[in-house]
C-alpha cells in the first residue's frame, strides 16, 4: 500500500494564519467586493453550475421549462455554490495560510477581516438560496442542503483532514448541482440524473488527485491526508486511473441510459479516450508536470462533456 506519512493533523492556528500575524490595509469599495466575490470561488461554481444547466436543459425535454424557472433555479444554485465555498474557505483558512498556492486567498490575507465575515457571508448566501430553492420544489431545496453539508461538514470539517478517502466521500457533494437541475425542472429524481450526478462524483478524484499530485509538498506540509501524499505516487496513480476508467465508462453507460444522439455519444467517447491516455501515460511515466496536464484537462473534460448534453438535447 506504500509508506504512509504519520503524525497527519492540522496545523495549529497560532502558526498558520498570515491574516493575523501581519497588520493589512484596508482597501476600497472595490477591493473589498472583488475579495467578498473571491471566497466563493466563482471558477469552480461557474463549473457547477453549469453541469446544473445542462442537466435543466435535458430534464426541459420532457418536462415544461420556462424562462422564470430557469432563472430561479440557476440563481439558487450559483448562491448555493457560492455560499458553500465560502464557508469552506473560513474552515480551512489555517491550511491555506500556509500553502504557497492558497495563502493569497481573501481570508488568509487578510482583505476579509475578521475571518468569520466569509462565515457569515457564505452563509448569508446559502440561506438565500435554500428559499430560492423552496419555492421551486422541496426535492430541489433538498438537494442544495445535501451538496452544503456533504462539501463543508463532511469534507471540510471532518474528512479532509483525517481520511485518505476525504475526496470520495466528501466529493459527493459535487454532483449535487446536477440532481438540483434535474429536481428544479421535473420536480422529482430518476435514474438518469442519479448517472449523471455520479459522473461528476467520479470526475472529481481525477481533478483533485492530479492537483494533488503537482502540490504534493504543499500537502504534506500542511498534513492534509489527500491520497498522493499518504501513499507512493504509483499506487496514487493506481487509483487516480481506476476512477477514471469509471468515469468514462459511465459516461457510455449514461448513453444508453437516456435518449441520446450521436452528438454525445461521440463527445463522450472522444473526450473519454484522451482522458485515458493521459491518466495511462501519467501512471506508466510519473511526472510532476504530467499531472498539471491532466489537472488542466480535467475541467475542460466536464464542461464540453456536459455541452454536448445540452446540444444533444436542442438537435432532437
Amino acid at each position: 500500500m506504500g509508506d504512509k506519512l504519520t503524525g497527519l493533523s492540522a496545523p495549529s492556528e497560532a502558526v498558520a494564519p498570515l491574516a493575523e500575524q501581519a497588520a493589512v490595509s484596508r482597501g476600497g469599495l472595490g477591493d473589498t467586493a472583488k475579495a467578498y466575490l473571491e471566497v466563493t470561488k466563482p471558477v469552480s461554481v461557474a463549473l457547477l453550475v453549469f453541469t446544473a444547466v445542462a442537466v435543466m436543459v435535458v430534464a426541459g425535454a420532457a418536462h415544461p421549462l420556462s424562462g422564470g424557472l430557469v432563472l430561479q433555479a440557476v440563481l439558487a444554485v450559483t448562491l448555493a455554490c457560492a455560499g458553500a465555498n465560502a464557508v469552506s474557505c473560513y474552515v480551512d483558512r489555517d491550511l491555506d495560510a500556509v500553502m504557497g498556492r492558497t495563502r493569497r486567498r481573501p481570508v488568509p490575507a487578510g482583505r476579509i477581516s475578521p475571518p468569520a465575515r466569509a462565515l457569515y457571508w457564505g452563509l448569508f448566501l446559502f440561506v438565500l438560496s435554500l428559499l430560492l430553492a423552496w419555492d421551486l420544489n422541496p426535492i430541489a431545496w433538498a438537494t442544495l442542503w445535501g451538496g452544503m453539508l456533504g462539501y463543508v461538514v463532511v469534507y471540510s470539517l471532518w474528512l479532509k483532514r483525517r481520511s485518505v478517502w476525504n475526496i470520495i466521500v466528501g466529493g459527493m457533494a459535487g454532483g449535487m448541482p446536477a440532481l438540483f437541475g434535474w429536481a428544479a425542472v421535473a420536480g422529482e429524481l430518476a435514474l438518469l440524473p442519479v448517472l449523471i450526478a455520479a459522473l461528476v462524483v467520479l470526475w472529481i478524484p481525477n481533478h483533485i488527485w492530479s492537483l494533488a499530485i503537482f502540490y504534493r509538498d504543499e500537502y504534506a506540509r500542511v498534513r492534509v491526508p489527500m491520497l498522493p501524499v499518504v501513499y507512493d505516487i504509483r499506487r496514487a496513480l493506481y487509483w487516480l486511473l481506476l476512477t477514471v476508467i469509471l468515469m468514462v465508462v459511465l459516461s457510455v453507460l449514461i448513453y444508453f441510459a437516456g435518449d441520446w444522439g450521436p452528438v454525445y455519444l461521440g463527445t463522450a467517447l472522444v473526450l473519454g479516450a484522451v482522458a485515458l491516455a493521459l491518466s495511462v501515460h501519467i501512471y506508466r511515466y510519473p511526472e510532476r508536470k504530467k499531472a498539471w496536464v491532466l489537472f488542466k484537462f480535467s475541467s475542460p473534460y466536464l464542461a464540453v462533456l456536459f455541452l454536448s448534453m445540452m446540444l444533444d438535447t436542442w438537435l432532437r
